[in-house]
């Protein structure tokens, strides 16, 4: 398994870069360097990555290791007259965490250029409208450009274009928090290569695919082909979900940072293979590996995907925990990215054809 320095370096590089649904191109030339030596590398139309295990050998079950590659962005809808820009969501946003954060906007020529997100300024608005929150449609992206022609001409922008939240990764190693964006979904991507590191060049009962599906946060997308290029006979889905340590009542947390991954047991698309969710509760318990049960009522990951997929996938989701998720900054645990991998390796390790199959 790489140590620590080297994982944090390459969640760093994961977190950094830009990639908002469908424009995932800078996080998948990361993830090749890190790959490099773990098996055959590949990518399709939609920019899903794939990682085929070195050693596989087609007569074993096969297992998918999923993450999503995308993270929550926006993109460009339109210029306004003012030289502001018009924007929409790309994934869930909270429209009021949004006002006063500086963007990063690729504008035709490739360059990734600084914007703000603004809103109308107090000393210009109403009583009536300082008492109601600012909705997302009535925000603009402003570039620094004073017409319309300016900020096509000079900066370049023009519809279509993606905007991504401009946060540096940063870690605390006195207290083991890290600091940063897109950790949904990129502390999954990071868990994926760490489980591949760590089981390089070991013999298992199985044979190991990892894609890095793209566009997760437009209703799973990417893992709808990956499910089908794969046909895994299992699947294990990174993925980080939001920590609720900070928001709901104590007897009712079940997602804390520093308490190790969330294995979910339902969310609002899939209710979780029961009996694989017990091999992986039992398995975490035999290694001492710290887990947290899930009961979500909403929401959804890849596995939603993945689990209808063939003539059905026992699949679990391993959820990195993830405090304010989705929004322009997050506060994780190194040590829960760390089990998370543990968990996986265990897994991995233990699983057969005789184990999938009696799933």
């Amino acid at each position: 398994m790489m140590n620590q320095s080297h994982a944090i370096e390459m969640i760093a590089q994961l977190s950094n870069a830009y990639g908002a649904s469908g424009f995932e191109d800078d996080v998948l030339s990361v993830a090749r360097k890190w790959a490099s030596g773990f098996g055959d590398i590949s990518s399709d139309s939609m920019r899903n990555l794939y990682v085929r295990r070195s050693g596989n050998t087609g007569r074993r079950p096969m297992v998918l290791l999923d993450a999503h590659s995308d993270e929550v962005a926006f993109m460009v809808h339109s210029v306004r007259d003012n030289g502001t820009l018009k924007f929409i969501p790309l994934g869930g946003w909270v429209d009021y965490t949004l006002p006063a954060h500086t963007v990063r906007i690729r504008n035709k020529e490739g360059k990734w250029i600084p914007g703000v997100i603004a809103s109308k300024p107090i000393h210009y608005m109403t009583a009536e409208e300082e008492n109601q929150p600012d909705l997302q449609p009535n925000m603009s992206i402003d570039v620094g450009a004073r017409t319309r022609e300016e900020a096509i001409a000079v900066f370049g922008i023009q519809p279509g274009q993606p905007v991504v939240p401009d946060t540096v990764f940063s870690y605390d190693a006195e207290n083991d928090l890290m600091w940063g964006k897109a950790f949904d979904c990129r502390l999954g991507c990071a868990a994926l290569l760490g489980t591949l590191d760590a089981l390089q060049g070991e013999p298992l009962s199985v044979d190991i695919t990892a894609g890095m599906a793209t566009q997760e946060e437009l209703d799973m997308r990417g893992a709808v082909i990956t499910a089908r290029v794969v046909k895994p006979d299992a699947a294990i889905v990174f993925e980080g979900c939001p920590a609720d340590d900070t928001c709901v009542p104590e007897a009712e947390m079940q997602t804390r940072i520093k308490h190790g991954p969330m294995l979910r047991h339902i969310d609002g698309a899939m209710l979780t293979n029961p009996r694989f969710m017990r091999f992986a509760l039992d398995t975490a318990a035999l290694h001492g590996i710290p887990v947290q049960d899930g009961v979500r009522e909403h929401s959804a990951t890849n596995g939603a995907s993945i689990h209808l997929s063939n003539e059905g996938v026992p699949t679990i989701v391993i959820g990195l925990p993830i405090r304010y998720i989705h929004t322009h900054i997050g506060i994780a645990a190194y040590q829960d990215y760390m089990h998370a991998v543990q968990l996986a390796v265990a897994l991995l390790r233990a699983l057969n054809a005789d184990t999938i199959f009696g799933f």
